[in-house]
């Protein structure tokens, strides 16, 4: 077993707790706001981040035969964790942009 590439995985699965407690705090500002359930988006994102986990956890323990410039390896692997950060962007700034606009 690789315990380097088990602390690897340290970082998509802190993207995926940031993911879900940035869905969790805007569907409570939904419900205050009467929003669009909009913060789906983040549960959504997270489910991504989960698959390229998955597969890297799978990888791990079974060693997969995939060559290094395999497409679908790179997809799911850096292509997921990018898809749903941007997700996870996109949704943060259109529940939370109001901060930003706030003045004295």
């Amino acid at each position: 077993m690789d315990f380097t590439a088990l602390l690897g995985l340290l970082g998509p699965l802190s993207v995926l707790i940031a993911l879900i407690v940035m869905g969790l705090l805007s569907r409570r500002l939904g419900e205050q706001t009467k929003a669009k359930p909009f913060y789906l988006g983040f549960f959504g994102a997270a489910i991504l981040v989960v698959v390229s986990i998955a597969a890297q956890l799978l990888d791990i323990f079974l060693h997969f035969p995939h060559a290094d410039g395999d497409i679908l390896w790179i997809a799911i692997d850096s292509g997921l964790p990018a898809i749903a950060a941007t997700i996870g962007v996109v949704f943060a700034w259109r529940y939370w942009s109001w901060l930003l606009a706030e003045r004295d």
